[in-house]
């Protein structure tokens, strides 16, 4: 099918609007908080995910969907894990550095690929194992570089970043197939609303009770925290319309294409110079999304 082709596309889209909105989000820490800083992306993020369902639903000509049991299971597991994720994310990036921090949390791929064999039987041939484990390597040697300590606190909380992160995207995955609606795009675009709807009411429930003055810092600094919503609402968006083509592990792996943006924007924009161990680290990632799109 042509469809199963776009996943890739849609995985490139979705790690550009994250790599905006992880800069983003990470500026607003140091004024809200993390709780604060976590909320904001589904706070402000729910209602241009409504404007896309909108958006959805008259080119598409189609009516809501109506959920199975089932679904919300698998729903309330990709919202929890991924505030449970965003959280951890903004915590340890507090502790050590963006790069160091952004490594651990980039072993997901490999949790993923465990999680949605576990999960939803998502079978990982030994082509797609090579080239997760491949990439993963790649962007490990380029963030942990000679000299670099070892942060006890700093490595479990990336690591378990990661696994939130891999658990909520399994978890999303499975709320979109059990829809088992003819059109992708309708069900992934619906669980983005349902889902974005939980985590909004769940933290605004928990800010309004515990810190209330955090919750009034992110109404009143509401410019910089809707386009932090926006890119995150746009990046769900293309996660998941992934999701809905190709297993978590792989639209993961493809996901650190991220990591050469990231260079590509320190050569050419600012000028800085590329070590070797930072070339290797390149060659490794494009060699293992290279092996992950030739073996599908």
């Amino acid at each position: 099918m042509l469809d199963s082709a776009w996943w890739a596309l849609f995985t490139l889209v979705a790690a550009a609007a994250q790599t905006v909105r992880n800069a983003t989000q990470r500026g607003l820490t140091a004024s809200l908080g993390t709780a604060g800083a976590t909320h904001v992306r589904f706070l402000f993020g729910f209602p241009f995910a409504l404007c896309f369902l909108a958006v959805v639903m008259i080119v598409l000509g189609l009516g809501l969907p109506r959920p199975p049991v089932l679904y919300w299971p698998w729903v309330l597991i990709g919202a929890l894990t991924q505030i449970a994720a965003t959280a951890l994310m903004l915590a340890a990036m507090n502790q050590r550095s963006f790069v160091v921090i952004y490594a651990y949390i980039k072993t997901e791929p490999v949790q993923a690929a465990v999680f949605g064999l576990v999960f939803l039987g998502d079978a990982v041939s030994a082509m797609m194992a090579a080239a997760i484990l491949i990439a993963t390597t790649g962007v490990v040697i380029m963030a942990l570089k000679p000299g670099t300590s070892l942060d006890l606190s700093a490595t479990l909380l990336g690591l378990a970043a990661g696994a939130m992160f891999a658990l909520s995207s399994v978890g999303f995955r499975g709320a979109i197939l059990s829809l088992e609606l003819p059109s992708y795009v309708m069900a992934a675009t619906f669980t983005l609303v349902t889902g974005l709807l939980l985590q909004a009411v769940l933290l605004s429930l928990y800010l309004w009770l515990c810190q209330p003055a955090v919750l009034a810092s992110i109404i009143a600094g509401w410019r910089p925290s809707l386009f932090a919503g926006f890119m995150g609402a746009l990046a769900s968006q293309f996660w998941f319309l992934a999701f809905a083509l190709a297993t978590a592990a792989s639209v993961r792996t493809l996901a650190l294409v991220e990591v050469l943006f990231a260079q590509g924007i320190s050569r050419f924009v600012f000028k800085q110079a590329i070590t070797r161990r930072e070339r290797l680290g390149i060659v490794l990632i494009v060699a293992g999304v290279a092996l992950l799109l030739w073996g599908r």
